[in-house]
């Protein structure tokens, strides 16, 4: 029942109402109207995700790149490059880390260094994360101090492609305690394995393990999440970059529920199942998608999407 309401929580993610926000981008320059019949026609960017609480994201580009992620008043991801490739990904603010649909109070920094290999292909990526909190006030005080270190950890990824397709196929990750004075060890670990249909992410399921020794464990978590009756219209996510997208899926663990963001076209149903016995039926929802003339998806499952010409 534990696990149940737990996804319950994590496809609660998907939905809220949707609304207009304002319609200017940062520079003043009008946005595609989402009541608009007309349109935006000719090279567009991603602007905004919004609901009727909340800006979810809001982009911000130098020339065409993104160079800059504002995702509420006190987060924002910088993104940094090496000619056209992305480089460096450094986050610093609020994060959803325990899935109840709401920010962590806790503070949370890290960095991420992205390495490539043949054909440009992202093949590993080296995290560094702090995480922050404010101690409980000591009477006579009432107010919290101030923020102080909780934690540190460091993270490698492994991305291993499909030698015959050159999709995405997994990605192994290794975690562990980064404590001054200690030796540094990984203690635990994931598996991500990545299924298509065609083109479009159609599964995704990932294990989370105890690590001793450089050696894998049992897995003692196994979440699958499925991406089902997608559309043949155009993703707003084709719109980023592909490293940025990845980052944003491995930013939480629960942000893997996301992954039809690397996929160029629209799932009108999501689903997440705890595949640890005994397995409970999975936790689905579905929504109907509206798009633009140019068919770039405007809303879905409670958020509007806004974009701006380039």
């Amino acid at each position: 029942m534990k696990h149940l309401f737990y996804f319950i929580l994590l496809i609660a993610g998907f939905s809220s109402i949707h609304s207009c926000k304002d319609m200017l981008d940062e520079d003043g320059d009008p946005l595609l109207d989402l009541n608009d019949t007309g349109g935006l026609n000719g090279p567009r960017a991603l602007y905004r995700e919004i609901t009727n609480k909340d800006t979810l994201a809001e982009y911000h580009y130098s020339g065409l790149l993104v160079t800059k992620v504002i995702t509420d008043s006190a987060s924002i991801t910088d993104i940094a490059y090496s000619g056209n490739k992305v480089s460096q990904i450094s986050f610093n603010g609020f994060l959803d880390l325990d899935g109840n649909g709401k920010l962590d109070k806790d503070s949370v920094s890290y960095s991420q260094l992205f390495t490539y290999g043949p054909n440009d292909k992202l093949v590993t990526i080296s995290e560094n994360r702090s995480v922050f909190r404010r101690p409980p006030p000591v009477p006579p005080a009432t107010n919290p101090g101030p923020q102080t270190l909780l934690r540190k950890t460091k993270t490698l990824y492994d991305l291993i492609y499909n030698g015959s397709t050159a999709k995405l196929d997994s990605i192994i990750m290794k975690n562990g305690p980064d404590v001054s004075g200690t030796p540094f060890a990984f203690i635990s670990y994931s598996k991500t394995g990545y299924a298509y249909l065609g083109d479009n992410v159609s599964r995704v399921v990932r294990n989370y393990g105890p690590m001793a020794g450089g050696a894998f464990g049992r897995p003692t978590t196994r979440l699958a999440y499925d991406f089902v009756n997608y559309d043949t219209e155009i993703s707003p996510f084709t719109l980023l970059p592909t490293v940025y997208k990845i980052s944003r899926l491995l930013s939480t663990e629960i942000n893997d529920r996301e992954s039809h963001i690397l996929s160029p076209n629209n799932p009108k149903k999501l689903s997440v199942t705890d595949l640890i016995p005994p397995i409970p039926s999975p936790v689905s929802r579905t929504t109907n998608y509206s798009y633009d003339p140019q068919t770039y998806m405007t809303k879905g499952f409670g958020v509007n999407y806004i974009y701006k010409p380039f």
